[in-house]
């Protein structure tokens, strides 16, 4: 079975550009372990990667990606809970500083938690079991007659955030942590189209952070 060529073509980009430019950097690491201070829980999506939207240098970011960038409530019943995995082990053994969610533009995740009737892609549905945390938020966007498709959908990629930090203060170990002030919980949205990153603040709104190439 052959390797795809155009990943190997990006690795010889990456063997002779970037990582003699970041040799000792990556000695270090290696030696010395990583010790990142913020911790990103993003989407999926190959449109928003979150070490390219921050510009980010290898050991800078622990970053853990899933469907639809959710974080499920604290559930210690035994099952496999890889968010939940990652998460404990980035606040309990790296002691990261700094929690970010950032949801992002066109989420096809979001998309299917507003069409829960839609056919699985599989007999498993995983997907469609995963996004139904968000189904009493769904329902409500999709309820709403006022709003078009496209509204309804940056909505609730919003609502999910604000929903996400919301269970991540369910673990134990962040609420702890985040109410002795030695934890902070921030909200982003990215819209792949233009390249605008937005910012939750305290009230859960999003500010738009400033990006003079946006149009």
């Amino acid at each position: 079975m052959t390797f795809p060529k155009h990943l190997l073509d990006g690795y010889q980009n990456f063997a002779n550009g970037r990582l003699p430019e970041q040799r000792e950097l990556a000695r270090e690491l290696a030696e010395k372990g990583q010790k990142p201070e913020t911790m990103v829980i993003a989407c999926c999506d190959s449109r928003a990667a979150p070490e390219t939207i921050f510009c980010a240098d290898p050991g800078e970011m622990f970053v853990v990606r899933n469907v639809a960038n959710l974080i499920p409530p604290y559930s210690p019943d035994g099952e496999f809970h890889s968010t939940s995995a990652a998460l404990e082990f980035a606040v309990q053994s790296l002691r990261v500083k700094h929690i970010v969610v950032m949801g992002h533009g066109r989420c096809g995740g979001i998309a299917a938690a507003l069409t829960p009737d839609m056919e699985p892609l599989s007999p498993g549905d995983f997907i469609g079991k995963w996004v139904s945390l968000l189904a009493p938020a769904a329902e409500a966007v999709g309820a709403n007659a006022y709003m078009t498709g496209a509204e309804r959908q940056t909505a609730l990629e919003r609502i999910s955030i604000r929903n996400s930090i919301e269970n991540l203060k369910t673990f134990p170990c962040v609420n702890i942590l985040h109410g002795k002030g030695k934890l902070t919980l921030h909200g982003a949205w990215f819209d792949i189209s233009t390249g605008e990153l937005w910012t939750m603040n305290d009230t859960g709104d999003f500010k738009r952070e400033d990006n003079p190439q946006a149009e």
